[in-house]
């Protein structure tokens, strides 16, 4: 058998033809590498998700609730992510991130909900 150089640390090693690596170790670096950018982005999102259903939580503790945008924006709510969108029959349109979800209405209020299951 020839001698192979593992493609994480470079080490000669020997085994199956199609072999890369010379441990799992090596083979789960290698994919760690390839997969950071996106799983970067991806947690990055899901944690701007949950921050945002945090905040939706706290400031509607009862379940339905009314609150000016400001309110959200200087706790940190970023309106970019949400879970879904749900359009009712009338056409009001609820923004969720995840059970937590608001309604914009007049003069940059929002009527604060939550999803009951």
């Amino acid at each position: 058998m020839a001698k192979k150089t593992c493609m994480v640390c470079k080490e000669k090693f020997t085994g199956r033809e199609d072999k890369k690596f010379c441990s799992d170790s090596c083979r789960s670096t290698f994919n760690n590498r390839i997969n950071k950018d996106e799983n970067n982005y991806v947690r990055n999102v899901n944690n701007a998700l949950r921050k945002n259903r945090r905040i939706l939580k706290k400031i509607n503790p009862k379940g339905k609730s009314k609150a000016h945008r400001d309110k959200l924006l200087d706790a940190g709510f970023n309106f970019t992510y949400h879970t879904n969108i749900y359009t009712t029959k009338s056409g009001n349109v609820y923004y969720y991130c995840y059970d937590q979800g608001y309604m914009e209405v007049d003069n940059d209020y929002l009527v604060l909900v939550e999803k009951q299951f």
